[in-house]
């Protein structure tokens, strides 16, 4: 077998070397083959390394200032801005816009060689808002706005970085030069992997839907861009790479009650429901490849109780003091499960319970100076072969107080495609332009969507196109300025699901920003 260099292992396991969940973004990492920096004027003008030892510190921060069309106030929680169009955006507004090419944050990584060909291997990555401080914690963006009205939301998001210490990975294990690398902890998607490599806009939260959005990244959940207890196994071998994933069953399956979805009179009560165990395990596969100018990859992933976040007004009611959080509604029957609260409100999450399974192909060709891009996934939902109940644990150690495991009247098949083009123009600007657009399928049963009957489980579009330019002064210091125009409609334009559905305040965003990263 052919000798594989440690830097082909290392961009692997840590996620290659681009940015971004995700809500599956990531912090940029320094390319394993700079040198060790010697001097403050090398550290600054070109891309050597913070080490010691084998050890390597990194991280960037990006800000900057942009204008939306339709948003909402800003919380110090949110991670991703809001270029994209929001279900609950209401009015025009300048604002400090966070994280726009990559997640600012901090991160650790290393290698020590035990024996020849041999080394531990270890990664530990965190996001930080760079408007406020706080770790990126999208659960809490959803639970500080409970009780209140819908006018005074503060933007509400989902994803996979929920306030813990190490947001983006945490993860150690042994690679070898000739058999790959074989990790074990908190680790990125390979969707999420192979989002990084082939999306134009390198998962941008300003500029990319598939990388402010994750649904792509995670198989069907932004979530899931990320997987807590996880073993991973890297391989490259030649122009051909390998990837296998697998997740373990961790956490709580929560307190739940069969009868309560058999009629709308049953209740919530500690003697009617039974302690589930977790059942959410997942695995992957990853085949890729590439021959000269051109690469590909095929990815295939599998997540049983995939676990998507609703913002509190998607939940029962108003979610005042008086609501049951937990009584929970069937998003297309609007059959209503109600009783005494088993949990509290405070701080916990409303969620919707899946299992799902997706399928991707992405390729990039480069003809200098110029690189195009493109990808397809299918993703198929259904009802969880094994439900979750109230009290069922959630990303970042929060709890689930409201749970719906029979969402969805029929399979629900989701296709994500997105296309783009980067030009260099010299060697330090690139100019960007990416199309993005989300398809969904009608699995509401019977099918009556139509004119003043949509539900948010009828068919919908979702698309965005993006262009910015982005200039590099220096090795680590780069400006941006751009665009993103994004719309939706159908059945992705609901912002309320249960009974009549209530549309998104505006269907559309337009929403220009300016700012600069520095990485290191």
């Amino acid at each position: 077998m052919r000798s594989v260099r440690w830097c082909a292992v290392a961009a692997l396991v840590a996620g290659f070397v681009v940015t971004q969940t995700g809500r599956a973004q990531n912090v940029p990492q320094p390319s394993p083959d700079a040198a060790p920096c010697e001097s403050v004027h090398q550290f600054a003008t070109t891309d050597c390394t913070l080490s010691w030892h084998g050890i390597t510190l990194y991280g960037t921060y990006d800000v900057g200032l942009g204008w939306v069309s339709h948003g909402l106030p800003e919380n110090a929680y949110n991670y991703e801005g809001e270029s994209l169009v929001n279900r609950n955006g209401n009015h025009s507004q300048w604002l400090i816009a966070p994280n726009n090419l990559s997640q600012t944050g901090l991160g650790i990584r290393g290698k020590e060689e035990f024996l020849e060909g041999w080394s531990v291997v270890f990664n530990a990555s965190t996001g930080i808002n760079p408007q406020s401080g706080q770790l990126a914690n999208a659960s809490a963006t959803d639970f500080i706005n409970n009780g209140l009205p819908r006018g005074s939301y503060s933007e509400a998001i989902d994803g996979a970085r929920a306030g813990q210490p190490f947001n983006d990975e945490f993860f150690g294990g042994i690679s070898s030069t000739d058999l790959g690398a074989l990790t074990f902890g908190r680790q990125r998607a390979l969707g999420t992997d192979a989002m990084l490599l082939y999306d134009p806009a390198g998962g941008s939260y300003a500029f990319s839907y598939i990388g402010y959005n994750g649904t792509m990244a995670g198989g069907g959940d932004t979530e899931d861009t990320r997987w807590d207890d996880a073993m991973k196994y890297r391989l490259a071998y030649g122009p051909v790479h390998f990837g296998a994933m697998y997740k373990f069953a961790d956490g709580s399956g929560g307190c739940y009650s069969a009868a309560t979805l058999a009629s709308s009179t049953a209740v919530w009560t500690a003697a009617t429901c039974t302690p589930e165990q977790a059942h959410n395990t997942a695995y992957g596969f990853d085949l890729g490849g590439a021959y000269q100018n051109f690469s590909a990859d095929f990815v295939f992933q599998h997540y049983n109780q995939a676990i998507s976040v609703l913002n509190p007004l998607l939940g029962p009611t108003s979610l005042s003091s008086a609501g049951l959080y937990q009584s929970t509604f069937n998003s297309i029957n609007t059959d209503p499960i109600t009783g005494n609260n088993l949990i509290g409100m405070t701080d916990t999450l409303y969620g919707i319970v899946t299992d799902n399974t997706a399928f991707m192909i992405a390729a990039k060709y480069a003809w200098d100076p110029l690189k195009f891009f493109g990808g397809y996934e299918h993703i198929r939902q259904t009802n969880p072969s094994d439900p979750l109940g109230v009290g069922a644990s959630d990303q970042g150690g929060y709890f689930l107080s409201g749970v719906e495991d029979n969402n969805l009247d029929s399979p629900k098949t989701v296709q994500i495609w997105w296309t783009g083009v980067k030009y260099a123009y010299d060697g330090k600007t690139d100019i960007t332009l990416s199309f993005y657009q989300q398809l969904q399928n009608d699995f509401r049963v019977p099918s009556t969507c139509g004119p003043g009957n949509m539900r948010s489980s009828c068919a919908g579009t979702l698309s965005e196109a993006s262009l910015y330019v982005d200039h590099h002064f220096t090795k680590r210091f780069d400006l941006f300025a751009g665009i993103a125009y994004s719309n939706v409609s159908g059945g992705l334009a609901i912002a309320i699901p249960h009974g009549p559905g209530v549309p998104y305040f505006y269907d559309s965003q337009v929403a220009p920003v300016i700012g600069g990263r520095f990485s290191f």
